[in-house]
């Protein structure tokens, strides 16, 4: 497995600073967001569109310190019933993904508005009252299938192999059976970017879905989450307090090994390695207390010492 990080995590220094630091610190790569939710402070999206010098000079400031650029992360909700852009930003982060010969893009599945005419998103989480059932037949058969049929097609052309969409509350992809189901309808171009952090305030088992999904996955967020015990307890994991609020809220996002100990992060590679997936472990820094490098240096650390590096040379003797 190789060791990388998003360039968000460092979203306050210059293109040139991250890359220092991530050689620094001794990574592989770094992922690169390029709009939707992102300031993409890294990587104009447009410029890149636009001129092959630019594309030239930002690979070339990759190579020239050794690392690789693990993917291209447009983290937006591409189906937004009234922000057309984030849609748009997809499909010139494939385009230009295409023409750097950078053949993963992450983003999300989307989430549609729950009817023709609506304004906003509209998540649906249970299946009850009787109207949930019109909202995701609408969001899933009208909206999405279409969508990501078209966008399958645009990757294919420009020569992106693989999608991987990120398992994340409030987008109609969230977990296995979601993931698998568009997948089943669009065809093998789509994977999972499989991010435990949200896994974990959703009350799935990442370990679980890391060796079940399998050749599904196709990239691996290294977030974690710290489930606090006595919010949770009145008020469960439908959190929809601040995010700054730490003490008020029933989970947070946190540094690797403050919400789940290395212990559990080597029982997650050895599960991802179980199931067949060999690849990037990209950490995403959202904690909002520790220091950023400070964060990111201690999460290297952790899966320096936890991910499997060299392939398995073990044979069995012929008796």
């Amino acid at each position: 497995m190789k060791i990388g990080f998003v360039s968000d995590s460092l979203g306050g220094l210059s293109l040139e600073q991250v890359l220092e630091n991530a050689a620094r610190m001794g990574v592989d790569g770094v992922e690169v967001n390029t709009g939707g939710w992102s300031t993409a402070p890294h990587f104009d999206l447009a410029a890149m569109k636009a001129s092959t010098q630019a594309r030239r000079a930002f690979l070339r400031a990759f190579e020239s310190r050794g690392l690789e650029v693990i993917s291209l992360n447009a983290n937006g909700n591409p189906t937004h019933p009234t922000d057309p852009k984030q849609g748009e930003c997809l499909k010139d982060t494939i385009r230009v993904a295409g023409e750097m010969g950078i053949k993963t893009v992450c983003t999300m599945s989307g989430l549609p508005a729950g009817a023709p005419g609506d304004t906003l998103p509209n998540w649906v989480v249970s299946s009850w009252p009787p109207e949930t059932r019109a909202i995701l037949d609408y969001q899933w058969n009208r909206v999405l299938i279409p969508f990501w049929t078209e966008i399958a097609q645009l990757a294919r052309e420009c020569g992106v192999e693989r999608i991987a969409l990120e398992l994340h509350g409030n987008q109609c992809v969230y977990n296995m059976p979601t993931l698998l189901r568009l997948r089943e309808a669009i065809g093998p171009l789509l994977g999972a970017n499989l991010d435990p952090s949200h896994l974990f305030w959703m009350g799935a088992d990442p370990l679980i879905m890391a060796e079940q999904l399998g050749g599904a996955i196709y990239h691996v967020h290294a977030k974690d989450t710290m489930l606090n015990a006595p919010v949770q307890a009145t008020t469960s994991l439908l959190e929809n307090g601040g995010l700054t609020d730490i003490p008020a809220r029933s989970w947070s996002y946190v540094t690797l090994g403050i919400g789940h100990d290395e212990t559990w992060w080597r029982q997650f590679c050895y599960r991802l390695k179980m199931g067949g997936y060999d690849g990037w472990l990209s950490i995403e820094h959202e904690d909002i207390i520790l220091n950023s490098i400070e964060g990111l240096e201690r999460s290297v650390a952790l899966l320096k010492n936890v991910a499997p590096r060299a392939p398995s040379d073990y044979r069995l003797q012929e008796i």
